[in-house]
């Protein structure tokens, strides 16, 4: 038994492949994180050690490290853990968060597969079993006990929360999980340049989980497990914890892909925009003209409108930008299309430049009329078409500048080509 009094810093691993090398033997890193769990922490600690046993004869894992990090506990938490031989103990003197605990643990220790558990007595360490085998097997990044089977004893609130979060995460990743916020994983140690960076507290579970589901690159597997009523008294608030979940899933989505969330938003503003124009349109072909007060609409269009296509510019900028920072960028462009894609810079230049003619043609007669007479009549020209115009032009200036971005963006990926190449 090793006592660790430490503060240590976020993790940070260089960038690695995750098409992983097959892996004949590794070595597995439990860690226990801890805050004022003295009626649970012995027993988990016991049952950790006894389900180390059969990990090794059951799995082509050949060692077990267990650590258990107290993060401020002012009970005899700490205590009960030092009193086993052949676990480590890290010790926070303040409280820093689960995520922040948990992280500690894995920088500890230099297992291949990197598990955790939560120290209340809710989960079975045996289960390690079936996940190590899965991570191994099928190459799997990470991998989670389900804890919303039939026998599970999860409070009801809780379940439904996390049915929530898991629906949630579904529709944003295209993937299924059931259990988005399981305190029980196995996670590969070259996979967290992935999933970094992660929050400190609660909500680290659901932003791995939604790490792992929105990158195309990772693989996430469940399996079910049995869950008990925890021991001692819960750290989690439903409604306080539950919000900043869904904001954590929100992060992890827009950081990853965030035209999940942005694409549906530039939708609905278009269809907007579309539903507006509708009646000045069939206005117009009925009476042949416009009326003042309909400018109000115009403007609201021409709102939705430049707001979608800068929403729209954002997105795919962010989406070249994160595929950099990945160094996947090469990866990205052979994957999408023309918006997205390879040819998405000369895509941009064409759009720019045709919305340019379209703008002159509906302004040409003022334009025309104030080279002649330095005045601009109202019978030559309609407010409507300056209103028109005006949208047109915003397009020009928003597709040139998203293309010279993109330009850029290319340039900085040649530029990072030649220095790892150098490295």
């Amino acid at each position: 038994m090793s006592t660790i009094t430490i503060d240590l810093p976020a993790i940070r691993q260089p960038h690695e492949s995750v098409h992983h090398p097959a892996i004949q033997t590794a070595k597995l890193t439990i860690v226990l994180p801890a805050l004022n769990e003295e009626e649970a922490i012995g027993g988990t600690i016991r049952r950790c050690m006894d389900a180390r046993v059969e990990i090794l004869r059951n799995t082509p894992v050949t060692e077990v490290d267990i650590v258990v990090v107290s993060d401020g506990s002012t009970d005899r938490t700490v205590e009960i853990a030092r009193s086993f031989e052949d676990v480590d103990v890290i010790v926070f003197r303040k409280n820093r968060g689960y995520g922040s605990a948990i992280k500690a643990g894995w920088r500890h220790s230099n297992g291949d597969l990197l598990a955790f558990l939560d120290a209340d007595g809710t989960c079975d360490p045996l289960y390690f079993i079936e996940m190590c085998n899965i991570a191994l097997r099928e190459n799997a990044d990470v991998v989670l006990g389900s804890r919303m089977g039939p026998d599970s004893k999860m409070p009801r609130i809780r379940r439904l929360g996390n049915r929530t979060f898991a629906a949630m995460l579904g529709v944003l990743s295209r993937k299924a999980v059931s259990d988005s916020a399981s305190g029980m994983r196995v996670v590969r140690r070259d996979s967290l340049p992935r999933l970094l960076p992660l929050p400190n507290g609660l909500s680290f579970t659901p932003a791995m989980s939604a790490r792992a589901l929105m990158d195309s690159d990772l693989v996430i597997r469940e399996i079910p497990m049995r869950y008990e009523e925890r021991i001692g008294q819960s750290k989690l608030s439903v409604i306080k914890d539950g919000l900043r979940f869904t904001r954590e899933i929100l992060s992890a989505a827009v950081y990853v892909k965030p035209s999940r969330i942005t694409l549906p938003i530039v939708t609905v503003m278009a269809a907007a925009a579309v539903a507006m124009s509708v009646f000045p349109i069939g206005f117009y072909a009925g009476a042949g003209f416009l009326p003042e007060w309909l400018i109000y609409r115009f403007l609201a269009v021409l709102l939705l409108g430049v707001t979608g296509m800068t929403l729209l510019s954002a997105t795919v900028v962010a989406e070249h930008t994160i595929a950099l920072s990945q160094l996947r960028h090469e990866q990205f462009l052979n994957r999408n299309g023309s918006w997205w894609g390879r040819r998405a810079l000369r895509a941009y230049w064409y759009a720019g430049l045709a919305f340019v003619p379209i703008a002159l043609l509906l302004v040409w007669p003022g334009i025309v009329s104030y080279l002649q007479t330095r005045t601009v009549p109202a019978t030559t020209l309609h407010w409507s078409r300056v209103v028109v115009a005006m949208f047109f032009l915003s397009g020009f200036f928003q597709m040139v500048a998203t293309a010279c971005i993109l330009r850029i963006i290319r340039t900085m990926h040649d530029r990072q080509q030649f220095l790892v190449g150098r490295a």
